[in-house]
């Protein structure tokens, strides 16, 4: 197994992500495989764990202090985090992460991390009333919390702010990371911030959802043109172990086969030939089917709505790739008027774009595309719940 070094501790470069267990026919959680992937991870190395509050609603916490408590304390180190992105008047620091030591069967986290800061939560976690950041920085010098971080989707300049203001006091953070959105979603300068920072990274979605291990049969014999033996999630987990500041990468694997595959491929010292890197370059192109937006922000000065048009056009360009709950947490920070729904299709953007680009038609179908977005439904679904019961 290769491992980082962190501090004083040695993290398993590859971590177990507890977010998509196996599921049995009853579509709960099936703990017994679970305890099973459990244990060939912990005896072929791995010994980063990471959950959260919401995942399996609510059961992933429950399941993984199941799995693991069956092992001493000291051959794992726990992580799980805090649900500040679904709104702090609901969900009290102090209640949450009392349940969640109780529900993991652990006295202390070794990291814990403030859930998904982005656009629309930075101002909850910036809000004194509910004292989010030092409530868990007090916890941290009492020793229940061993490495304090934080989770992000944020934009770029969401993601400096909170640098700004806490970055002294996170030990590190958790992006979504991978060969596609190096680009697709400029990942690579959110990398660049927090290595600059000294802030190391931990890696989410290293394959998109899934996404990244099922390519064309075209893209696949390319791969395997270099490598017969390797899997296509391999190829993105080598990606990133070409990148320093990348101490661990999450996989959220949902069965046995996946683990090993998995395994092997993190005990391997082999990383990706500058020959393999162009290769991913080049799927990673064939991917996007880009919208030719520049960026140059010639459309916003003439559109009387006020749109940010490249960066609806950026979040249509992701969707079109495959639906992220990225894109709805981004519409979510965004008020009704500045949504894509707002578009009046009356073409000043169109005339002005040196692109050519048919803008109010991408606008339309983005908002078409917005509506059918699980992740922007579950988006709605969960405010509407955290309205009705603050009412109550």
């Amino acid at each position: 197994m290769k491992y980082s070094d962190f501090k004083d501790i040695k993290i398993s470069k590859l971590g177990f992500g507890m977010m998509r267990l196996p599921l049995g026919a009853d579509g709960a959680i099936d703990e017994a495989q679970v305890c099973e992937m459990v244990d060939l991870a912990l005896a072929r190395g791995v010994n980063y764990f990471d959950t959260a509050y919401p995942y399996h609603g609510g059961m992933s916490e429950i399941v993984a202090g199941h799995a693991l408590n069956r092992h001493a304390r000291e051959k794992f180190m726990l992580a799980s985090k805090y649900p500040g992105h679904q709104y702090a008047d609901v969900y009290d620091p102090a209640e949450v992460f009392e349940t969640q030591l109780k529900k993991c069967g652990v006295e202390y986290f070794d990291f814990y991390l403030l859930h998904n800061v982005c656009e629309s939560s930075i101002g909850v976690y910036e809000d004194a009333r509910w004292g989010i950041v030092d409530y868990f920085l007090e916890q941290r010098r009492l020793g229940r919390v061993r490495h304090l971080g934080f989770s992000s989707h944020a934009e770029y300049e969401t993601l400096k702010r909170f640098l700004d203001r806490y970055g002294a006091e996170m030990e590190f953070c958790q992006i979504q990371l991978n060969y596609l959105d190096w680009t697709l979603q400029n990942a690579k300068a959110r990398y660049e911030m927090l290595t600059e920072r000294g802030i190391p990274v931990w890696v989410m979605e290293p394959v998109r959802g899934g996404r990244l291990a099922k390519l064309s049969e075209d893209q696949v014999a390319r791969m395997a043109a270099f490598r017969p033996e390797a899997s296509a999630a391999s190829w993105a987990f080598r990606w990133l172990m070409g990148l320093e500041n990348v101490k661990v990468i999450l996989s959220g694997m949902s069965d046995m086969a996946q683990m090993r595959d998995n395994l092997a491929t993190f005990e391997s010292e082999r990383q990706l030939s500058e020959s393999e890197a162009g290769l991913l370059r080049e799927i990673a192109g064939e991917l996007q089917a880009m919208i030719p937006c520049t960026g140059c922000r010639y459309c916003c000065d003439g559109c009387p709505q006020g749109l940010d048009i490249p960066m609806l056009l950026s979040s249509l360009n992701d969707v079109r790739f495959s639906p992220s709950i990225t894109t709805g947490m981004r519409m979510e920070a965004l008020g009704a008027e500045k949504l894509p729904t707002a578009c009046i299709g009356c073409g000043a953007c169109a005339q002005i774009c040196p692109q050519h680009i048919d803008v109010p038609a991408l606008m339309a179908e983005f908002s078409e595309r917005l509506s059918g977005l699980p992740s922007w439904k579950k988006i709605c679904e969960e405010r509407a719940e955290a309205a009705r019961r603050l009412k109550s």
